[in-house]
């Protein structure tokens, strides 16, 4: 067992998970900024926070999509839309595997080899349809090091099962009333580490 923690944060759909993800990735990064400046040193080789983020394709305040966006090179993909035409429909949108892969899986493998800090945004409905997305965040949760996942609240697949079994774990409910403070919980859970 690793000494890093491995935080998950769950909540219902629209319950800010991802924002709560957001504000933790950007306060290590702007403490980050901070200690290099202080050293007056250069961090523009510091690898520190490797990953995947999720976000919503709205159109006219609708959400009619998903697309994963490499944190490191900024490369990003639909993975699910409404309007793809996919055998693999879920919740209304047709998911697309391949271009998921294309960036999830090579922004996961990077986190995992080179990143201080893993970040994966969301293992939910949608990611856990790819088989090489579900095999590569297995991996990577077998890095010892400070990870951060967002986990789809109601999803029974074995991955997320497993997560919520290790002992390594700590899992945090976003709601209503914590939203605003969990982001300084868990920057201060995973600073203890490191």
């Amino acid at each position: 067992m690793g000494i890093h923690p491995k935080i998950g944060i769950t909540g219902l759909p629209r319950s800010g998970k991802s924002a709560v993800l957001s504000k933790v990735v950007e306060m290590l990064e702007e403490e980050r900024r901070r200690e290099i400046n202080a050293r007056g040193g250069d961090g523009a080789n510091t690898d520190l926070i490797g990953g995947l983020r999720t976000e919503p394709i709205m159109e006219n305040s609708e959400r009619v999509g998903y697309k994963v966006i490499d944190i490191h090179t900024g490369a990003e993909a639909v993975m699910a839309h409404k309007s793809i035409d996919s055998r693999l429909r879920v919740l209304g949108y047709g998911i697309d595997t391949d271009s998921l892969d294309s960036v999830a899986i090579p922004a996961i493998e990077h986190a995992r080899d080179y990143s201080e800090v893993i970040v994966i945004d969301e293992i939910g409905k949608f990611t856990v349809e790819s088989e090489g997305f579900v095999n590569v965040v297995r991996s990577a949760l077998e890095v010892d090091k400070p990870t951060l996942l967002a986990l789809h609240k109601k999803s029974r697949h074995p991955l997320l099962q497993d997560i919520r079994r290790r002992d390594d774990a700590r899992i945090l409910e976003v709601t209503p009333v914590n939203r605003a403070l969990l982001p300084y919980k868990i920057h201060k859970l995973m600073r203890e580490t490191y």
